[in-house]
């Protein structure tokens, strides 16, 4: 049973898929705005004007899928607690994701050896998620 996480990007998701796709290679295999829904919607769960916003979406990004939504479209995303883990192939890999991800971010640890990886560093993206990329020792 996986367990997958769901981001809220506050009426930034539509340019979040948009900004995975090109940084991590994401694919969305869903997508669903909220004029789309089956049905007229319970009171209160449309923010005003957020009919093309995005309600649900689906990505996949390498082997795993992320769940993503315009939320209640605030336009202030925030995402504190946790960070997501990814683990490219090879340093070179995990270079190029890293500079990816730092368009419009900052970084929170710089990418280079550690004790435990030949290749770590944290990164925080334009939307706040932090990115904590991994290349595993080998050996």
């Amino acid at each position: 049973m996986p367990v997958q996480p769901y981001l809220f990007f506050d009426g930034r998701c539509e340019e979040a898929i948009e900004f995975y796709r090109k940084s991590l290679g994401a694919e969305a295999v869903m997508l669903m705005r909220y004029k789309d829904m089956p049905g007229p919607p319970q009171p209160g769960m449309v923010p005003p004007g957020s009919e093309n916003k995005v309600m649900h979406a689906s990505l996949r990004i390498g082997d795993s899928e992320i769940m993503a939504s315009d939320g209640h479209c605030s336009g202030a995303p925030t995402f504190q607690g946790f960070a997501l883990s990814i683990t490219p192939k090879d340093e070179a890999h995990a270079r190029r994701m890293f500079e990816a991800l730092l368009d419009g971010g900052q970084v929170r640890m710089p990418l280079e050896k550690t004790f435990f990886s030949p290749c770590f560093g944290m990164v925080a993206d334009r939307f706040g998620i932090t990115w904590m990329i991994y290349v595993p020792q080998h050996g």
